[in-house]
């Protein structure tokens, strides 16, 4: 372990002597209160149709501003991050997430609740490929442990948001979403710190012969995107899934087993802190074992469980997916630290193309998904779903980056 100095977040050694086991907790707390913040988004919808008078198709045009500025921004900060180094832009990007609550719990129409959501979106897009970042160089070479740590903080806050929401904001009205500003003003502080120790590692680095990367030892540029688009496929496949379970697993309890609505949501907690343990397996595995490895069996492996869904009964359905979801969270650590590997030196890049197509898959699968099942039923849904992470066998197809690294060592 590396020394402590007196002040939270002072860089004395530097991370590659030992795991900055403070830096990952100030990054994965800060995580938890980003996505506690943008789930509140969602789970005010019912409130924000009923106050503004809305239709349907202005409740998906908020969720298009959000996700297009939460997913298709998120490549482009990380690669001008790659070429231009921001420490400070952690808070700077909060504070874009500060306005949009502000705007939120304030706005006097439609279209600024649109720019509200847009703004919540940009700060989570300068959020999530810099946090990455950060965990990387606070890992001590545990990437994927780092990861894992990371984007738990991210699950806990996303699962909150809607308890909260229940508690808080229905009750009160929507003006009581300027209370959670509060969360964000502490996101603030906590990212401040956490950029200090960004700034000093950058100042403690120059002038030092670079490290030897970890890589796939110079692949061709080809294989190189082949791999990445198999890692992409692989992304679709799990957040396809995901959002069949997270947006509408309560009414397929509801519906096929006629649980209430109370019950149903207990079932969803459930699927919800197994992701959680899920995340934090995936990464400290991927270290010891290869990340491969556990790509295959995060994906694939969730297979028979995916199958068996939909024609288990009551009891049965909630003890599937607890293994549905430890499995398929495991695989996202592993996958982005696996594409770091695969292109060096592009940590932002790579963290905002994978967080932003992931949030993406998100959006487009819950908007495909409602689609079908308003076409057809909530049963047939989890029929066609239950075949996704089959797509797990075109993990055949990505090198053996951690074989590579050895051979070259």
């Amino acid at each position: 372990m590396p020394s402590q100095s007196a002040t939270p977040m002072a860089p004395a050694t530097p991370a590659s002597q030992g795991t900055a086991f403070r830096v990952l907790g100030a990054i994965s707390f800060s995580h938890l209160l980003n996505d506690m913040i943008q789930s509140l988004i969602l789970a005010i919808y019912p409130l924000l149709k009923a106050s503004f008078s809305l239709s349907f198709a202005q409740v998906g045009l908020i969720t298009l501003t959000y996700q297009v500025t939460a997913s298709l921004l998120q490549p482009v900060v990380g690669r001008y991050t790659d070429r231009h180094p921001k420490p400070y832009s952690l808070p700077v990007g909060m504070g874009f997430t500060l306005a949009g609550l502000l705007l939120l719990a304030t706005a006097p129409n439609f279209g600024v609740l649109l720019v509200a959501a847009a703004l919540v979106g940009m700060g989570s897009s300068v959020f999530h490929p810099e946090s990455s970042r950060v965990a990387r160089m606070a890992s001590g070479g545990r990437h994927g442990m780092a990861q894992s740590f990371f984007q738990v903080g991210g699950n806990v806050g996303s699962s909150l948001g809607p308890l909260l929401a229940a508690l808080i904001i229905v009750p009160h009205g929507r003006g009581s979403v300027a209370w959670f500003s509060l969360a964000a003003l502490v996101a603030i502080f906590v990212l401040m710190q956490v950029s200090r120790w960004y700034q000093a590692q950058r100042s403690a680095a120059r002038g030092k012969p670079a490290e030897l990367r970890p890589s796939a030892a110079h692949l061709p540029r080809n294989k190189v995107m082949l791999a990445i688009g198999v890692l992409l496929l692989l992304v679709f496949s799990k957040y396809f899934y995901m959002a069949s379970i997270s947006s509408y697993f309560t009414f397929y309890l509801i519906s096929k087993f006629q649980v209430s609505v109370q019950g149903a949501q207990v079932y969803l907690f459930v699927f919800l802190f197994a992701v959680a343990a899920g995340t934090m397996i995936g990464g400290p595995l991927g270290d010891r074992i290869g990340r491969k490895y556990v790509i295959w069996g995060s994906i694939l492996g969730a297979a028979p469980f995916t199958l068996a869904l939909p024609y288990a009964n009551l009891f049965w359905t909630g003890v599937l997916t607890v293994p549905i979801g430890v499995i398929l969270a495991s695989a996202f650590s592993a996958i982005l630290v696996y594409a770091q590997e695969l292109i060096p030196g592009k940590v932002g890049t790579v963290s905002g193309l994978f967080f932003g197509f992931a949030f993406g898959m998100g959006g487009v699968g819950a908007a495909v998904l409602g689609q079908l099942a308003d076409s057809t039923s909530i049963d047939f849904v989890y029929r066609i779903c239950a075949f996704l992470p089959l797509l797990g066998i075109v993990t055949i197809f990505l090198p053996d980056v951690g074989a590579r690294k050895r051979a070259a060592a």
